[in-house]
């Protein structure tokens, strides 16, 4: 049996010992967030950020995760959570993260955050409306063309302006409206094509058709008639025959000679040759452009004059 001093004296030891084994070393935990994107865009529809949190004990303790933000809603409350942005106007945004760990003898938090800009919906993209030009259908001859457009559709907030512009005639009413007139004199023979440009847009936005102008049937016209008159005479209105073919050195010349009740006969010879005569060699026309008919018979001889263009029939006699 020890001494009593001796016991007192393992007494306190005893008890320092007991007391070490009673104090606790808390290491505090770790913590790390990140999302899976940093930028979103606000027209985007549904627009969510996966925000995901890295945390660990490391005493082995569970951990609580509480989720906030600045705006917008968060959906589950575990280290994986969804931010939902939907809605909110452009503008820099923060999601925050607090853990807590440990046990019946204490209690640590840590806590981060993460930030997520949402932009603004980008310009739109502008579309271009459906143009659609009316081509007329009942041309004539050196009348007016209308040519008229519907539109639809396209980026809205655009004014339409309308830009025409033909390939040939002139514009003469309509210019900025969705119809113009074109004036088509000479045009015989040729194509006119409408193009209409719809301007305010940054692309190219127009349509065309085009028509073609129908040649007149050729047709021969009578330039002058006479009876059995004077040699001064006749020479004057062959003289204005002869300016007239060579004036369109593509015409033919018919000259038609109609026997009279009283002609006597060769009459209607001696005209032809007299007429041919003079203007092949008095007027220079070539004597292969110039055809000669017989009509019939007529109350006095007649005399008359025609020009042919190409392709034209030759006239009755």
């Amino acid at each position: 049996m020890l001494p009593i001093a001796l016991a007192a004296l393992f007494l306190p030891l005893e008890a320092s010992a007991q007391k070490k084994r009673e104090t606790f070393v808390y290491a505090p935990p770790s913590l790390s967030l990140s999302s899976d994107t940093t930028v979103v865009t606000a027209c985007e529809g549904a627009t969510l950020v996966k925000l995901n949190a890295r945390a660990s004990s490391p005493d082995g303790n569970p951990i609580r995760y509480r989720w906030s933000s600045s705006a917008g809603r968060i959906d589950g409350n575990g280290p994986t959570v969804n931010w939902d942005l939907s809605g909110l106007a452009p503008g820099v945004y923060k999601a925050f993260i607090n853990i807590e760990t440990g046990n019946n003898a204490g209690e640590c938090n840590a806590f981060t955050s993460t930030t997520v800009v949402v932009r603004p919906c980008p310009p739109e993209k502008p579309v271009c409306p459906t143009v659609e030009i009316i081509c007329p259908t009942d041309v004539v001859v050196d009348q007016p063309l209308t040519f008229s457009s519907n539109i639809s559709g396209g980026s809205s907030g655009v004014a339409p302006i309308y830009n025409w512009s033909v390939s040939a005639g002139t514009i003469t009413d309509g210019q900025g409206t969705p119809t113009i007139r074109v004036d088509t004199t000479g045009l015989a023979g040729q194509t006119v094509k409408a193009t209409l440009t719809m301007a305010g847009y940054p692309t190219d936005c127009s349509a065309s058709c085009a028509v073609s102008i129908p040649v007149p049937e050729a047709k021969c016209r009578k330039f002058d008639e006479f009876p059995d008159i004077s040699r001064n005479d006749e020479k004057a209105r062959l003289d204005n025959y002869g300016i007239e073919l060579q004036n369109d050195p593509t015409a033919t010349a018919y000259i038609i000679v109609y026997r009279g009740r009283t002609s006597k006969p060769g009459d209607v010879q001696r005209h032809t040759t007299r007429i041919v005569d003079y203007l092949v060699n008095s007027r220079g026309i070539d004597a292969r452009r110039i055809v000669t008919l017989v009509g019939g018979t007529r109350d006095e001889l007649m005399v008359e004059l025609w020009t042919c263009p190409q392709g034209a029939p030759p006239p009755k006699e």
